[in-house]
């Protein structure tokens, strides 16, 4: 039986996220493979995609999306051919330039290529806010990040890109807060994806916590905007960044959110909508969508605290017996990451995409 970990010593924010603090500097070293001799070379596109879903967001966050687009080897040779499109998602703190750069895409990607990988498009949208991350989750303060992975980009890449418009020939998978993401959106959207893969998920259990240390509260205070949020250290920020997805409100101005301590209080009820978007807690209600999945795949890193909710989620998932792969390999939260992208990610998509579209 696996144990759990919990640390109610961390600020709730980290708590929230399940990560210790980024170092200084937000760009992590990660371990690189070997450059491929020979790889064959894709083609790096980097676009705008304007989502509706994002129109409005009360804490300001830009509708207007940065989108890095990986395009196979043969995409600009055989104009008639079709590809299946992986969505991957990043962490917190960082957007999709950092970690295409924290794991090496698209060397990576080649390199998967050159060892047997079909080619895919790849897709890294960019979904940082003003607090540093969406939690891809739907917010009138944030702006509905859920809905703009799911349908906005997914509609817009279809429409732009020689895919395969199936949900058979889309696969979803993301790291960390990316991780949390896939969990979420795949268990909500199995009509739009096919295949699943969620590295070092994060966030999948509900809090019952609230450790929000006065100077904290009194910064938060301080805030006349949610810019502000850029003076604050990166456990605050993430606390902000909870709140921003799981507790917005709109009637709560100038941050319009609303935080789990007020007045030195514990709000159970703002705790409550947290619990309520932890995977752990409604994944009950979506067995029969993840049974839709051609295969699902969860790793995590030995040295990284989020493998005992990650194991948690597998074993739920093995309880209904949905068909599911994990994995626990040596590493930290982000030591493997590139080397898992190129030898795990890649051929795991290969392997169970369709590459063909379907007669209709």
């Amino acid at each position: 039986m696996k144990s759990r970990l919990l640390s109610l010593s961390l600020p709730l924010g980290l708590m929230a996220l399940g990560l210790m603090p980024a170092p200084a500097t937000a760009q992590v070293a990660t371990e690189v493979p070997a450059v491929v001799p020979g790889a064959p070379k894709t083609r790096v596109e980097t676009i705008t995609v304007h989502s509706r879903a994002l129109e409005g967001s009360l804490e300001g966050d830009s509708a207007d999306r940065e989108v890095i687009v990986v395009l196979p080897p043969d995409y600009d040779r055989d104009k008639q051919k079709h590809y299946p499109v992986v969505y991957a998602l990043h962490g917190y703190s960082i957007g999709a330039r950092q970690w295409t750069s924290e794991i090496h895409v698209p060397q990576v990607i080649e390199g998967a290529y050159a060892h047997g990988a079909k080619g895919m498009i790849f897709v890294f949208p960019d979904s940082k806010t003003v607090h540093n991350g969406s939690m891809y989750s739907d917010s009138l303060t944030t702006g509905r990040f859920e809905t703009f992975i799911a349908h906005d980009l997914v509609a817009y890449i279809d429409a732009h890109y020689r895919t395969i418009p199936d949900r058979r020939s889309r696969g979803l998978a993301g790291h960390s807060m990316g991780g949390y993401g896939a969990s979420r959106i795949g268990m909500k959207h199995a009509d739009v994806f096919g295949a699943l893969y969620m590295m070092s998920p994060c966030c999948l259990s509900a809090r019952s916590e609230a450790n929000i240390s006065p100077q904290t509260m009194a910064a938060y205070a301080a805030m006349t905007s949610p810019a502000d949020s850029a003076k604050l250290d990166w456990g605050q920020r993430a606390t902000l960044a909870s709140a921003a997805a799981w507790s917005p409100d709109p009637k709560n101005p100038p941050l319009y959110l609303d935080l789990p301590v007020k007045d030195g209080k514990v709000q159970s009820d703002v705790l409550h909508k947290w619990a309520a978007n932890a995977p752990l807690s409604f994944v009950d209600q979506y067995i029969a969508e993840l049974k839709r999945y051609a295969a699902i795949s969860i790793d995590v890193g030995d040295q990284d605290g989020l493998k005992v909710d990650a194991g948690r989620l597998h074993d739920v998932l093995d309880s209904y017996g949905v068909a599911n792969h994990f994995e626990i390999y040596h590493g930290t939260h982000t030591s493997h990451v590139a080397f898992r992208f190129q030898d795990e990610v890649v051929p795991f998509f290969s392997q169970h995409l369709i590459f063909a579209k379907s007669a209709k």
